[in-house]
């Protein structure tokens, strides 16, 4: 069981980059059985300790993690590499997707950069890049229920195309594997429409919902976000999933611990606002 609370002085970035490596061999596409599901952490690494506690430390359940593990929160770097390390001991139970966040012109801006400068090096940050573009893409569920971090895209017409992306890479701006990380789900949209994120497209709630959960589409499809009081401005609660060899699904939802001081860096992210909830409103400037 991991219990530190912090990455430790002594831990030097050559173990963390080994780590990264080991990871880097050990992502295929796979199916999964009876996983419990969890959406984005955002650093914020006391509450994913929360929901292991809730759900049960590995290898107690098999655990899907469905990205954005990084950027934002506070704790980045132990978030990661704890995953990291849950996913080297436990192959098996426990699978890792990829997020719009685990790409490098994005968390490059929004926190994980500037952490991995501040407190070891930027040569860590590169080996986690490296990492993260090797990720897989998308999940299945006892071969019936699709998982991604983003949403559906109008180029998908089969699995066979997901199968296909070429691992390591980048994220490009338009298309498959674009959308797959970036699009959103939209109760008053029909079909396809343009997304307000400026990328990719919403079909027909954001990431972040005040319950930590919920569904669209007659109950076809949910959204998890599993990060409460998201970067210490929402009072939003962290939801996640647990599917029964039936495929029964239901819902363990997280309340925020406290109230924490709002999640800010300088240098390139200064100033930049965090993605508010559709469902909750920010609290008032005072």
């Amino acid at each position: 069981m991991f219990t530190f609370l912090s990455v430790p002085p002594y831990l030097f970035s050559s173990d963390l980059e080994g780590c990264c490596c080991i990871v880097w061999h050990s992502v295929v596409h796979t199916t999964m059985v009876k996983p419990v599901c969890r959406g984005d952490i955002h650093g914020q690494y006391t509450d994913l300790l929360r929901l292991f506690e809730y759900g049960g430390f590995p290898p107690e359940a098999n655990y899907l993690f469905l990205g954005d593990y990084v950027d934002r929160g506070k704790q980045s770097l132990e978030t990661i590499c704890l995953l990291l390390a849950y996913k080297i001991k436990y192959p098996e139970n426990f699978f890792l997707l990829r997020g719009n966040h685990e790409c490098a012109s994005i968390n490059r801006i929004y926190g994980f950069y500037d952490e991995c400068k501040r407190r070891f090096n930027i040569k860590l940050w590169k080996t986690f890049t490296d990492c993260f573009n090797c990720l897989p893409i998308a999940a299945i569920v006892d071969e019936k229920i699709f998982c991604c971090h983003g949403g559906l895209s109008p180029d998908l017409q089969s699995m066979e195309q997901i199968r296909r992306i070429m691992r390591p890479t980048d994220v490009p701006d338009t298309g498959l594997l674009c959308d797959l990380l970036w699009s959103d789900p939209d109760k008053d949209v029909q079909g396809w429409g343009e997304n307000d994120r400026g990328v990719s497209f919403t079909f027909g709630a954001d990431v972040v919902v005040e319950d930590g959960y919920e569904f669209f589409a007659k109950r076809q499809l949910v959204t998890l976000f599993s990060a409460p009081n998201y970067c210490g401005e929402f009072d939003n609660a962290g939801g996640m999933m647990s599917v029964d060899e039936t495929l029964m699904c239901s819902f363990q939802i997280l309340k925020p611990s406290e109230k924490k001081a709002k999640y800010q860096y300088g240098g390139m992210n200064s100033g930049r606002p965090v993605t508010p909830p559709r469902t909750a409103q920010a609290p008032k400037k005072r």
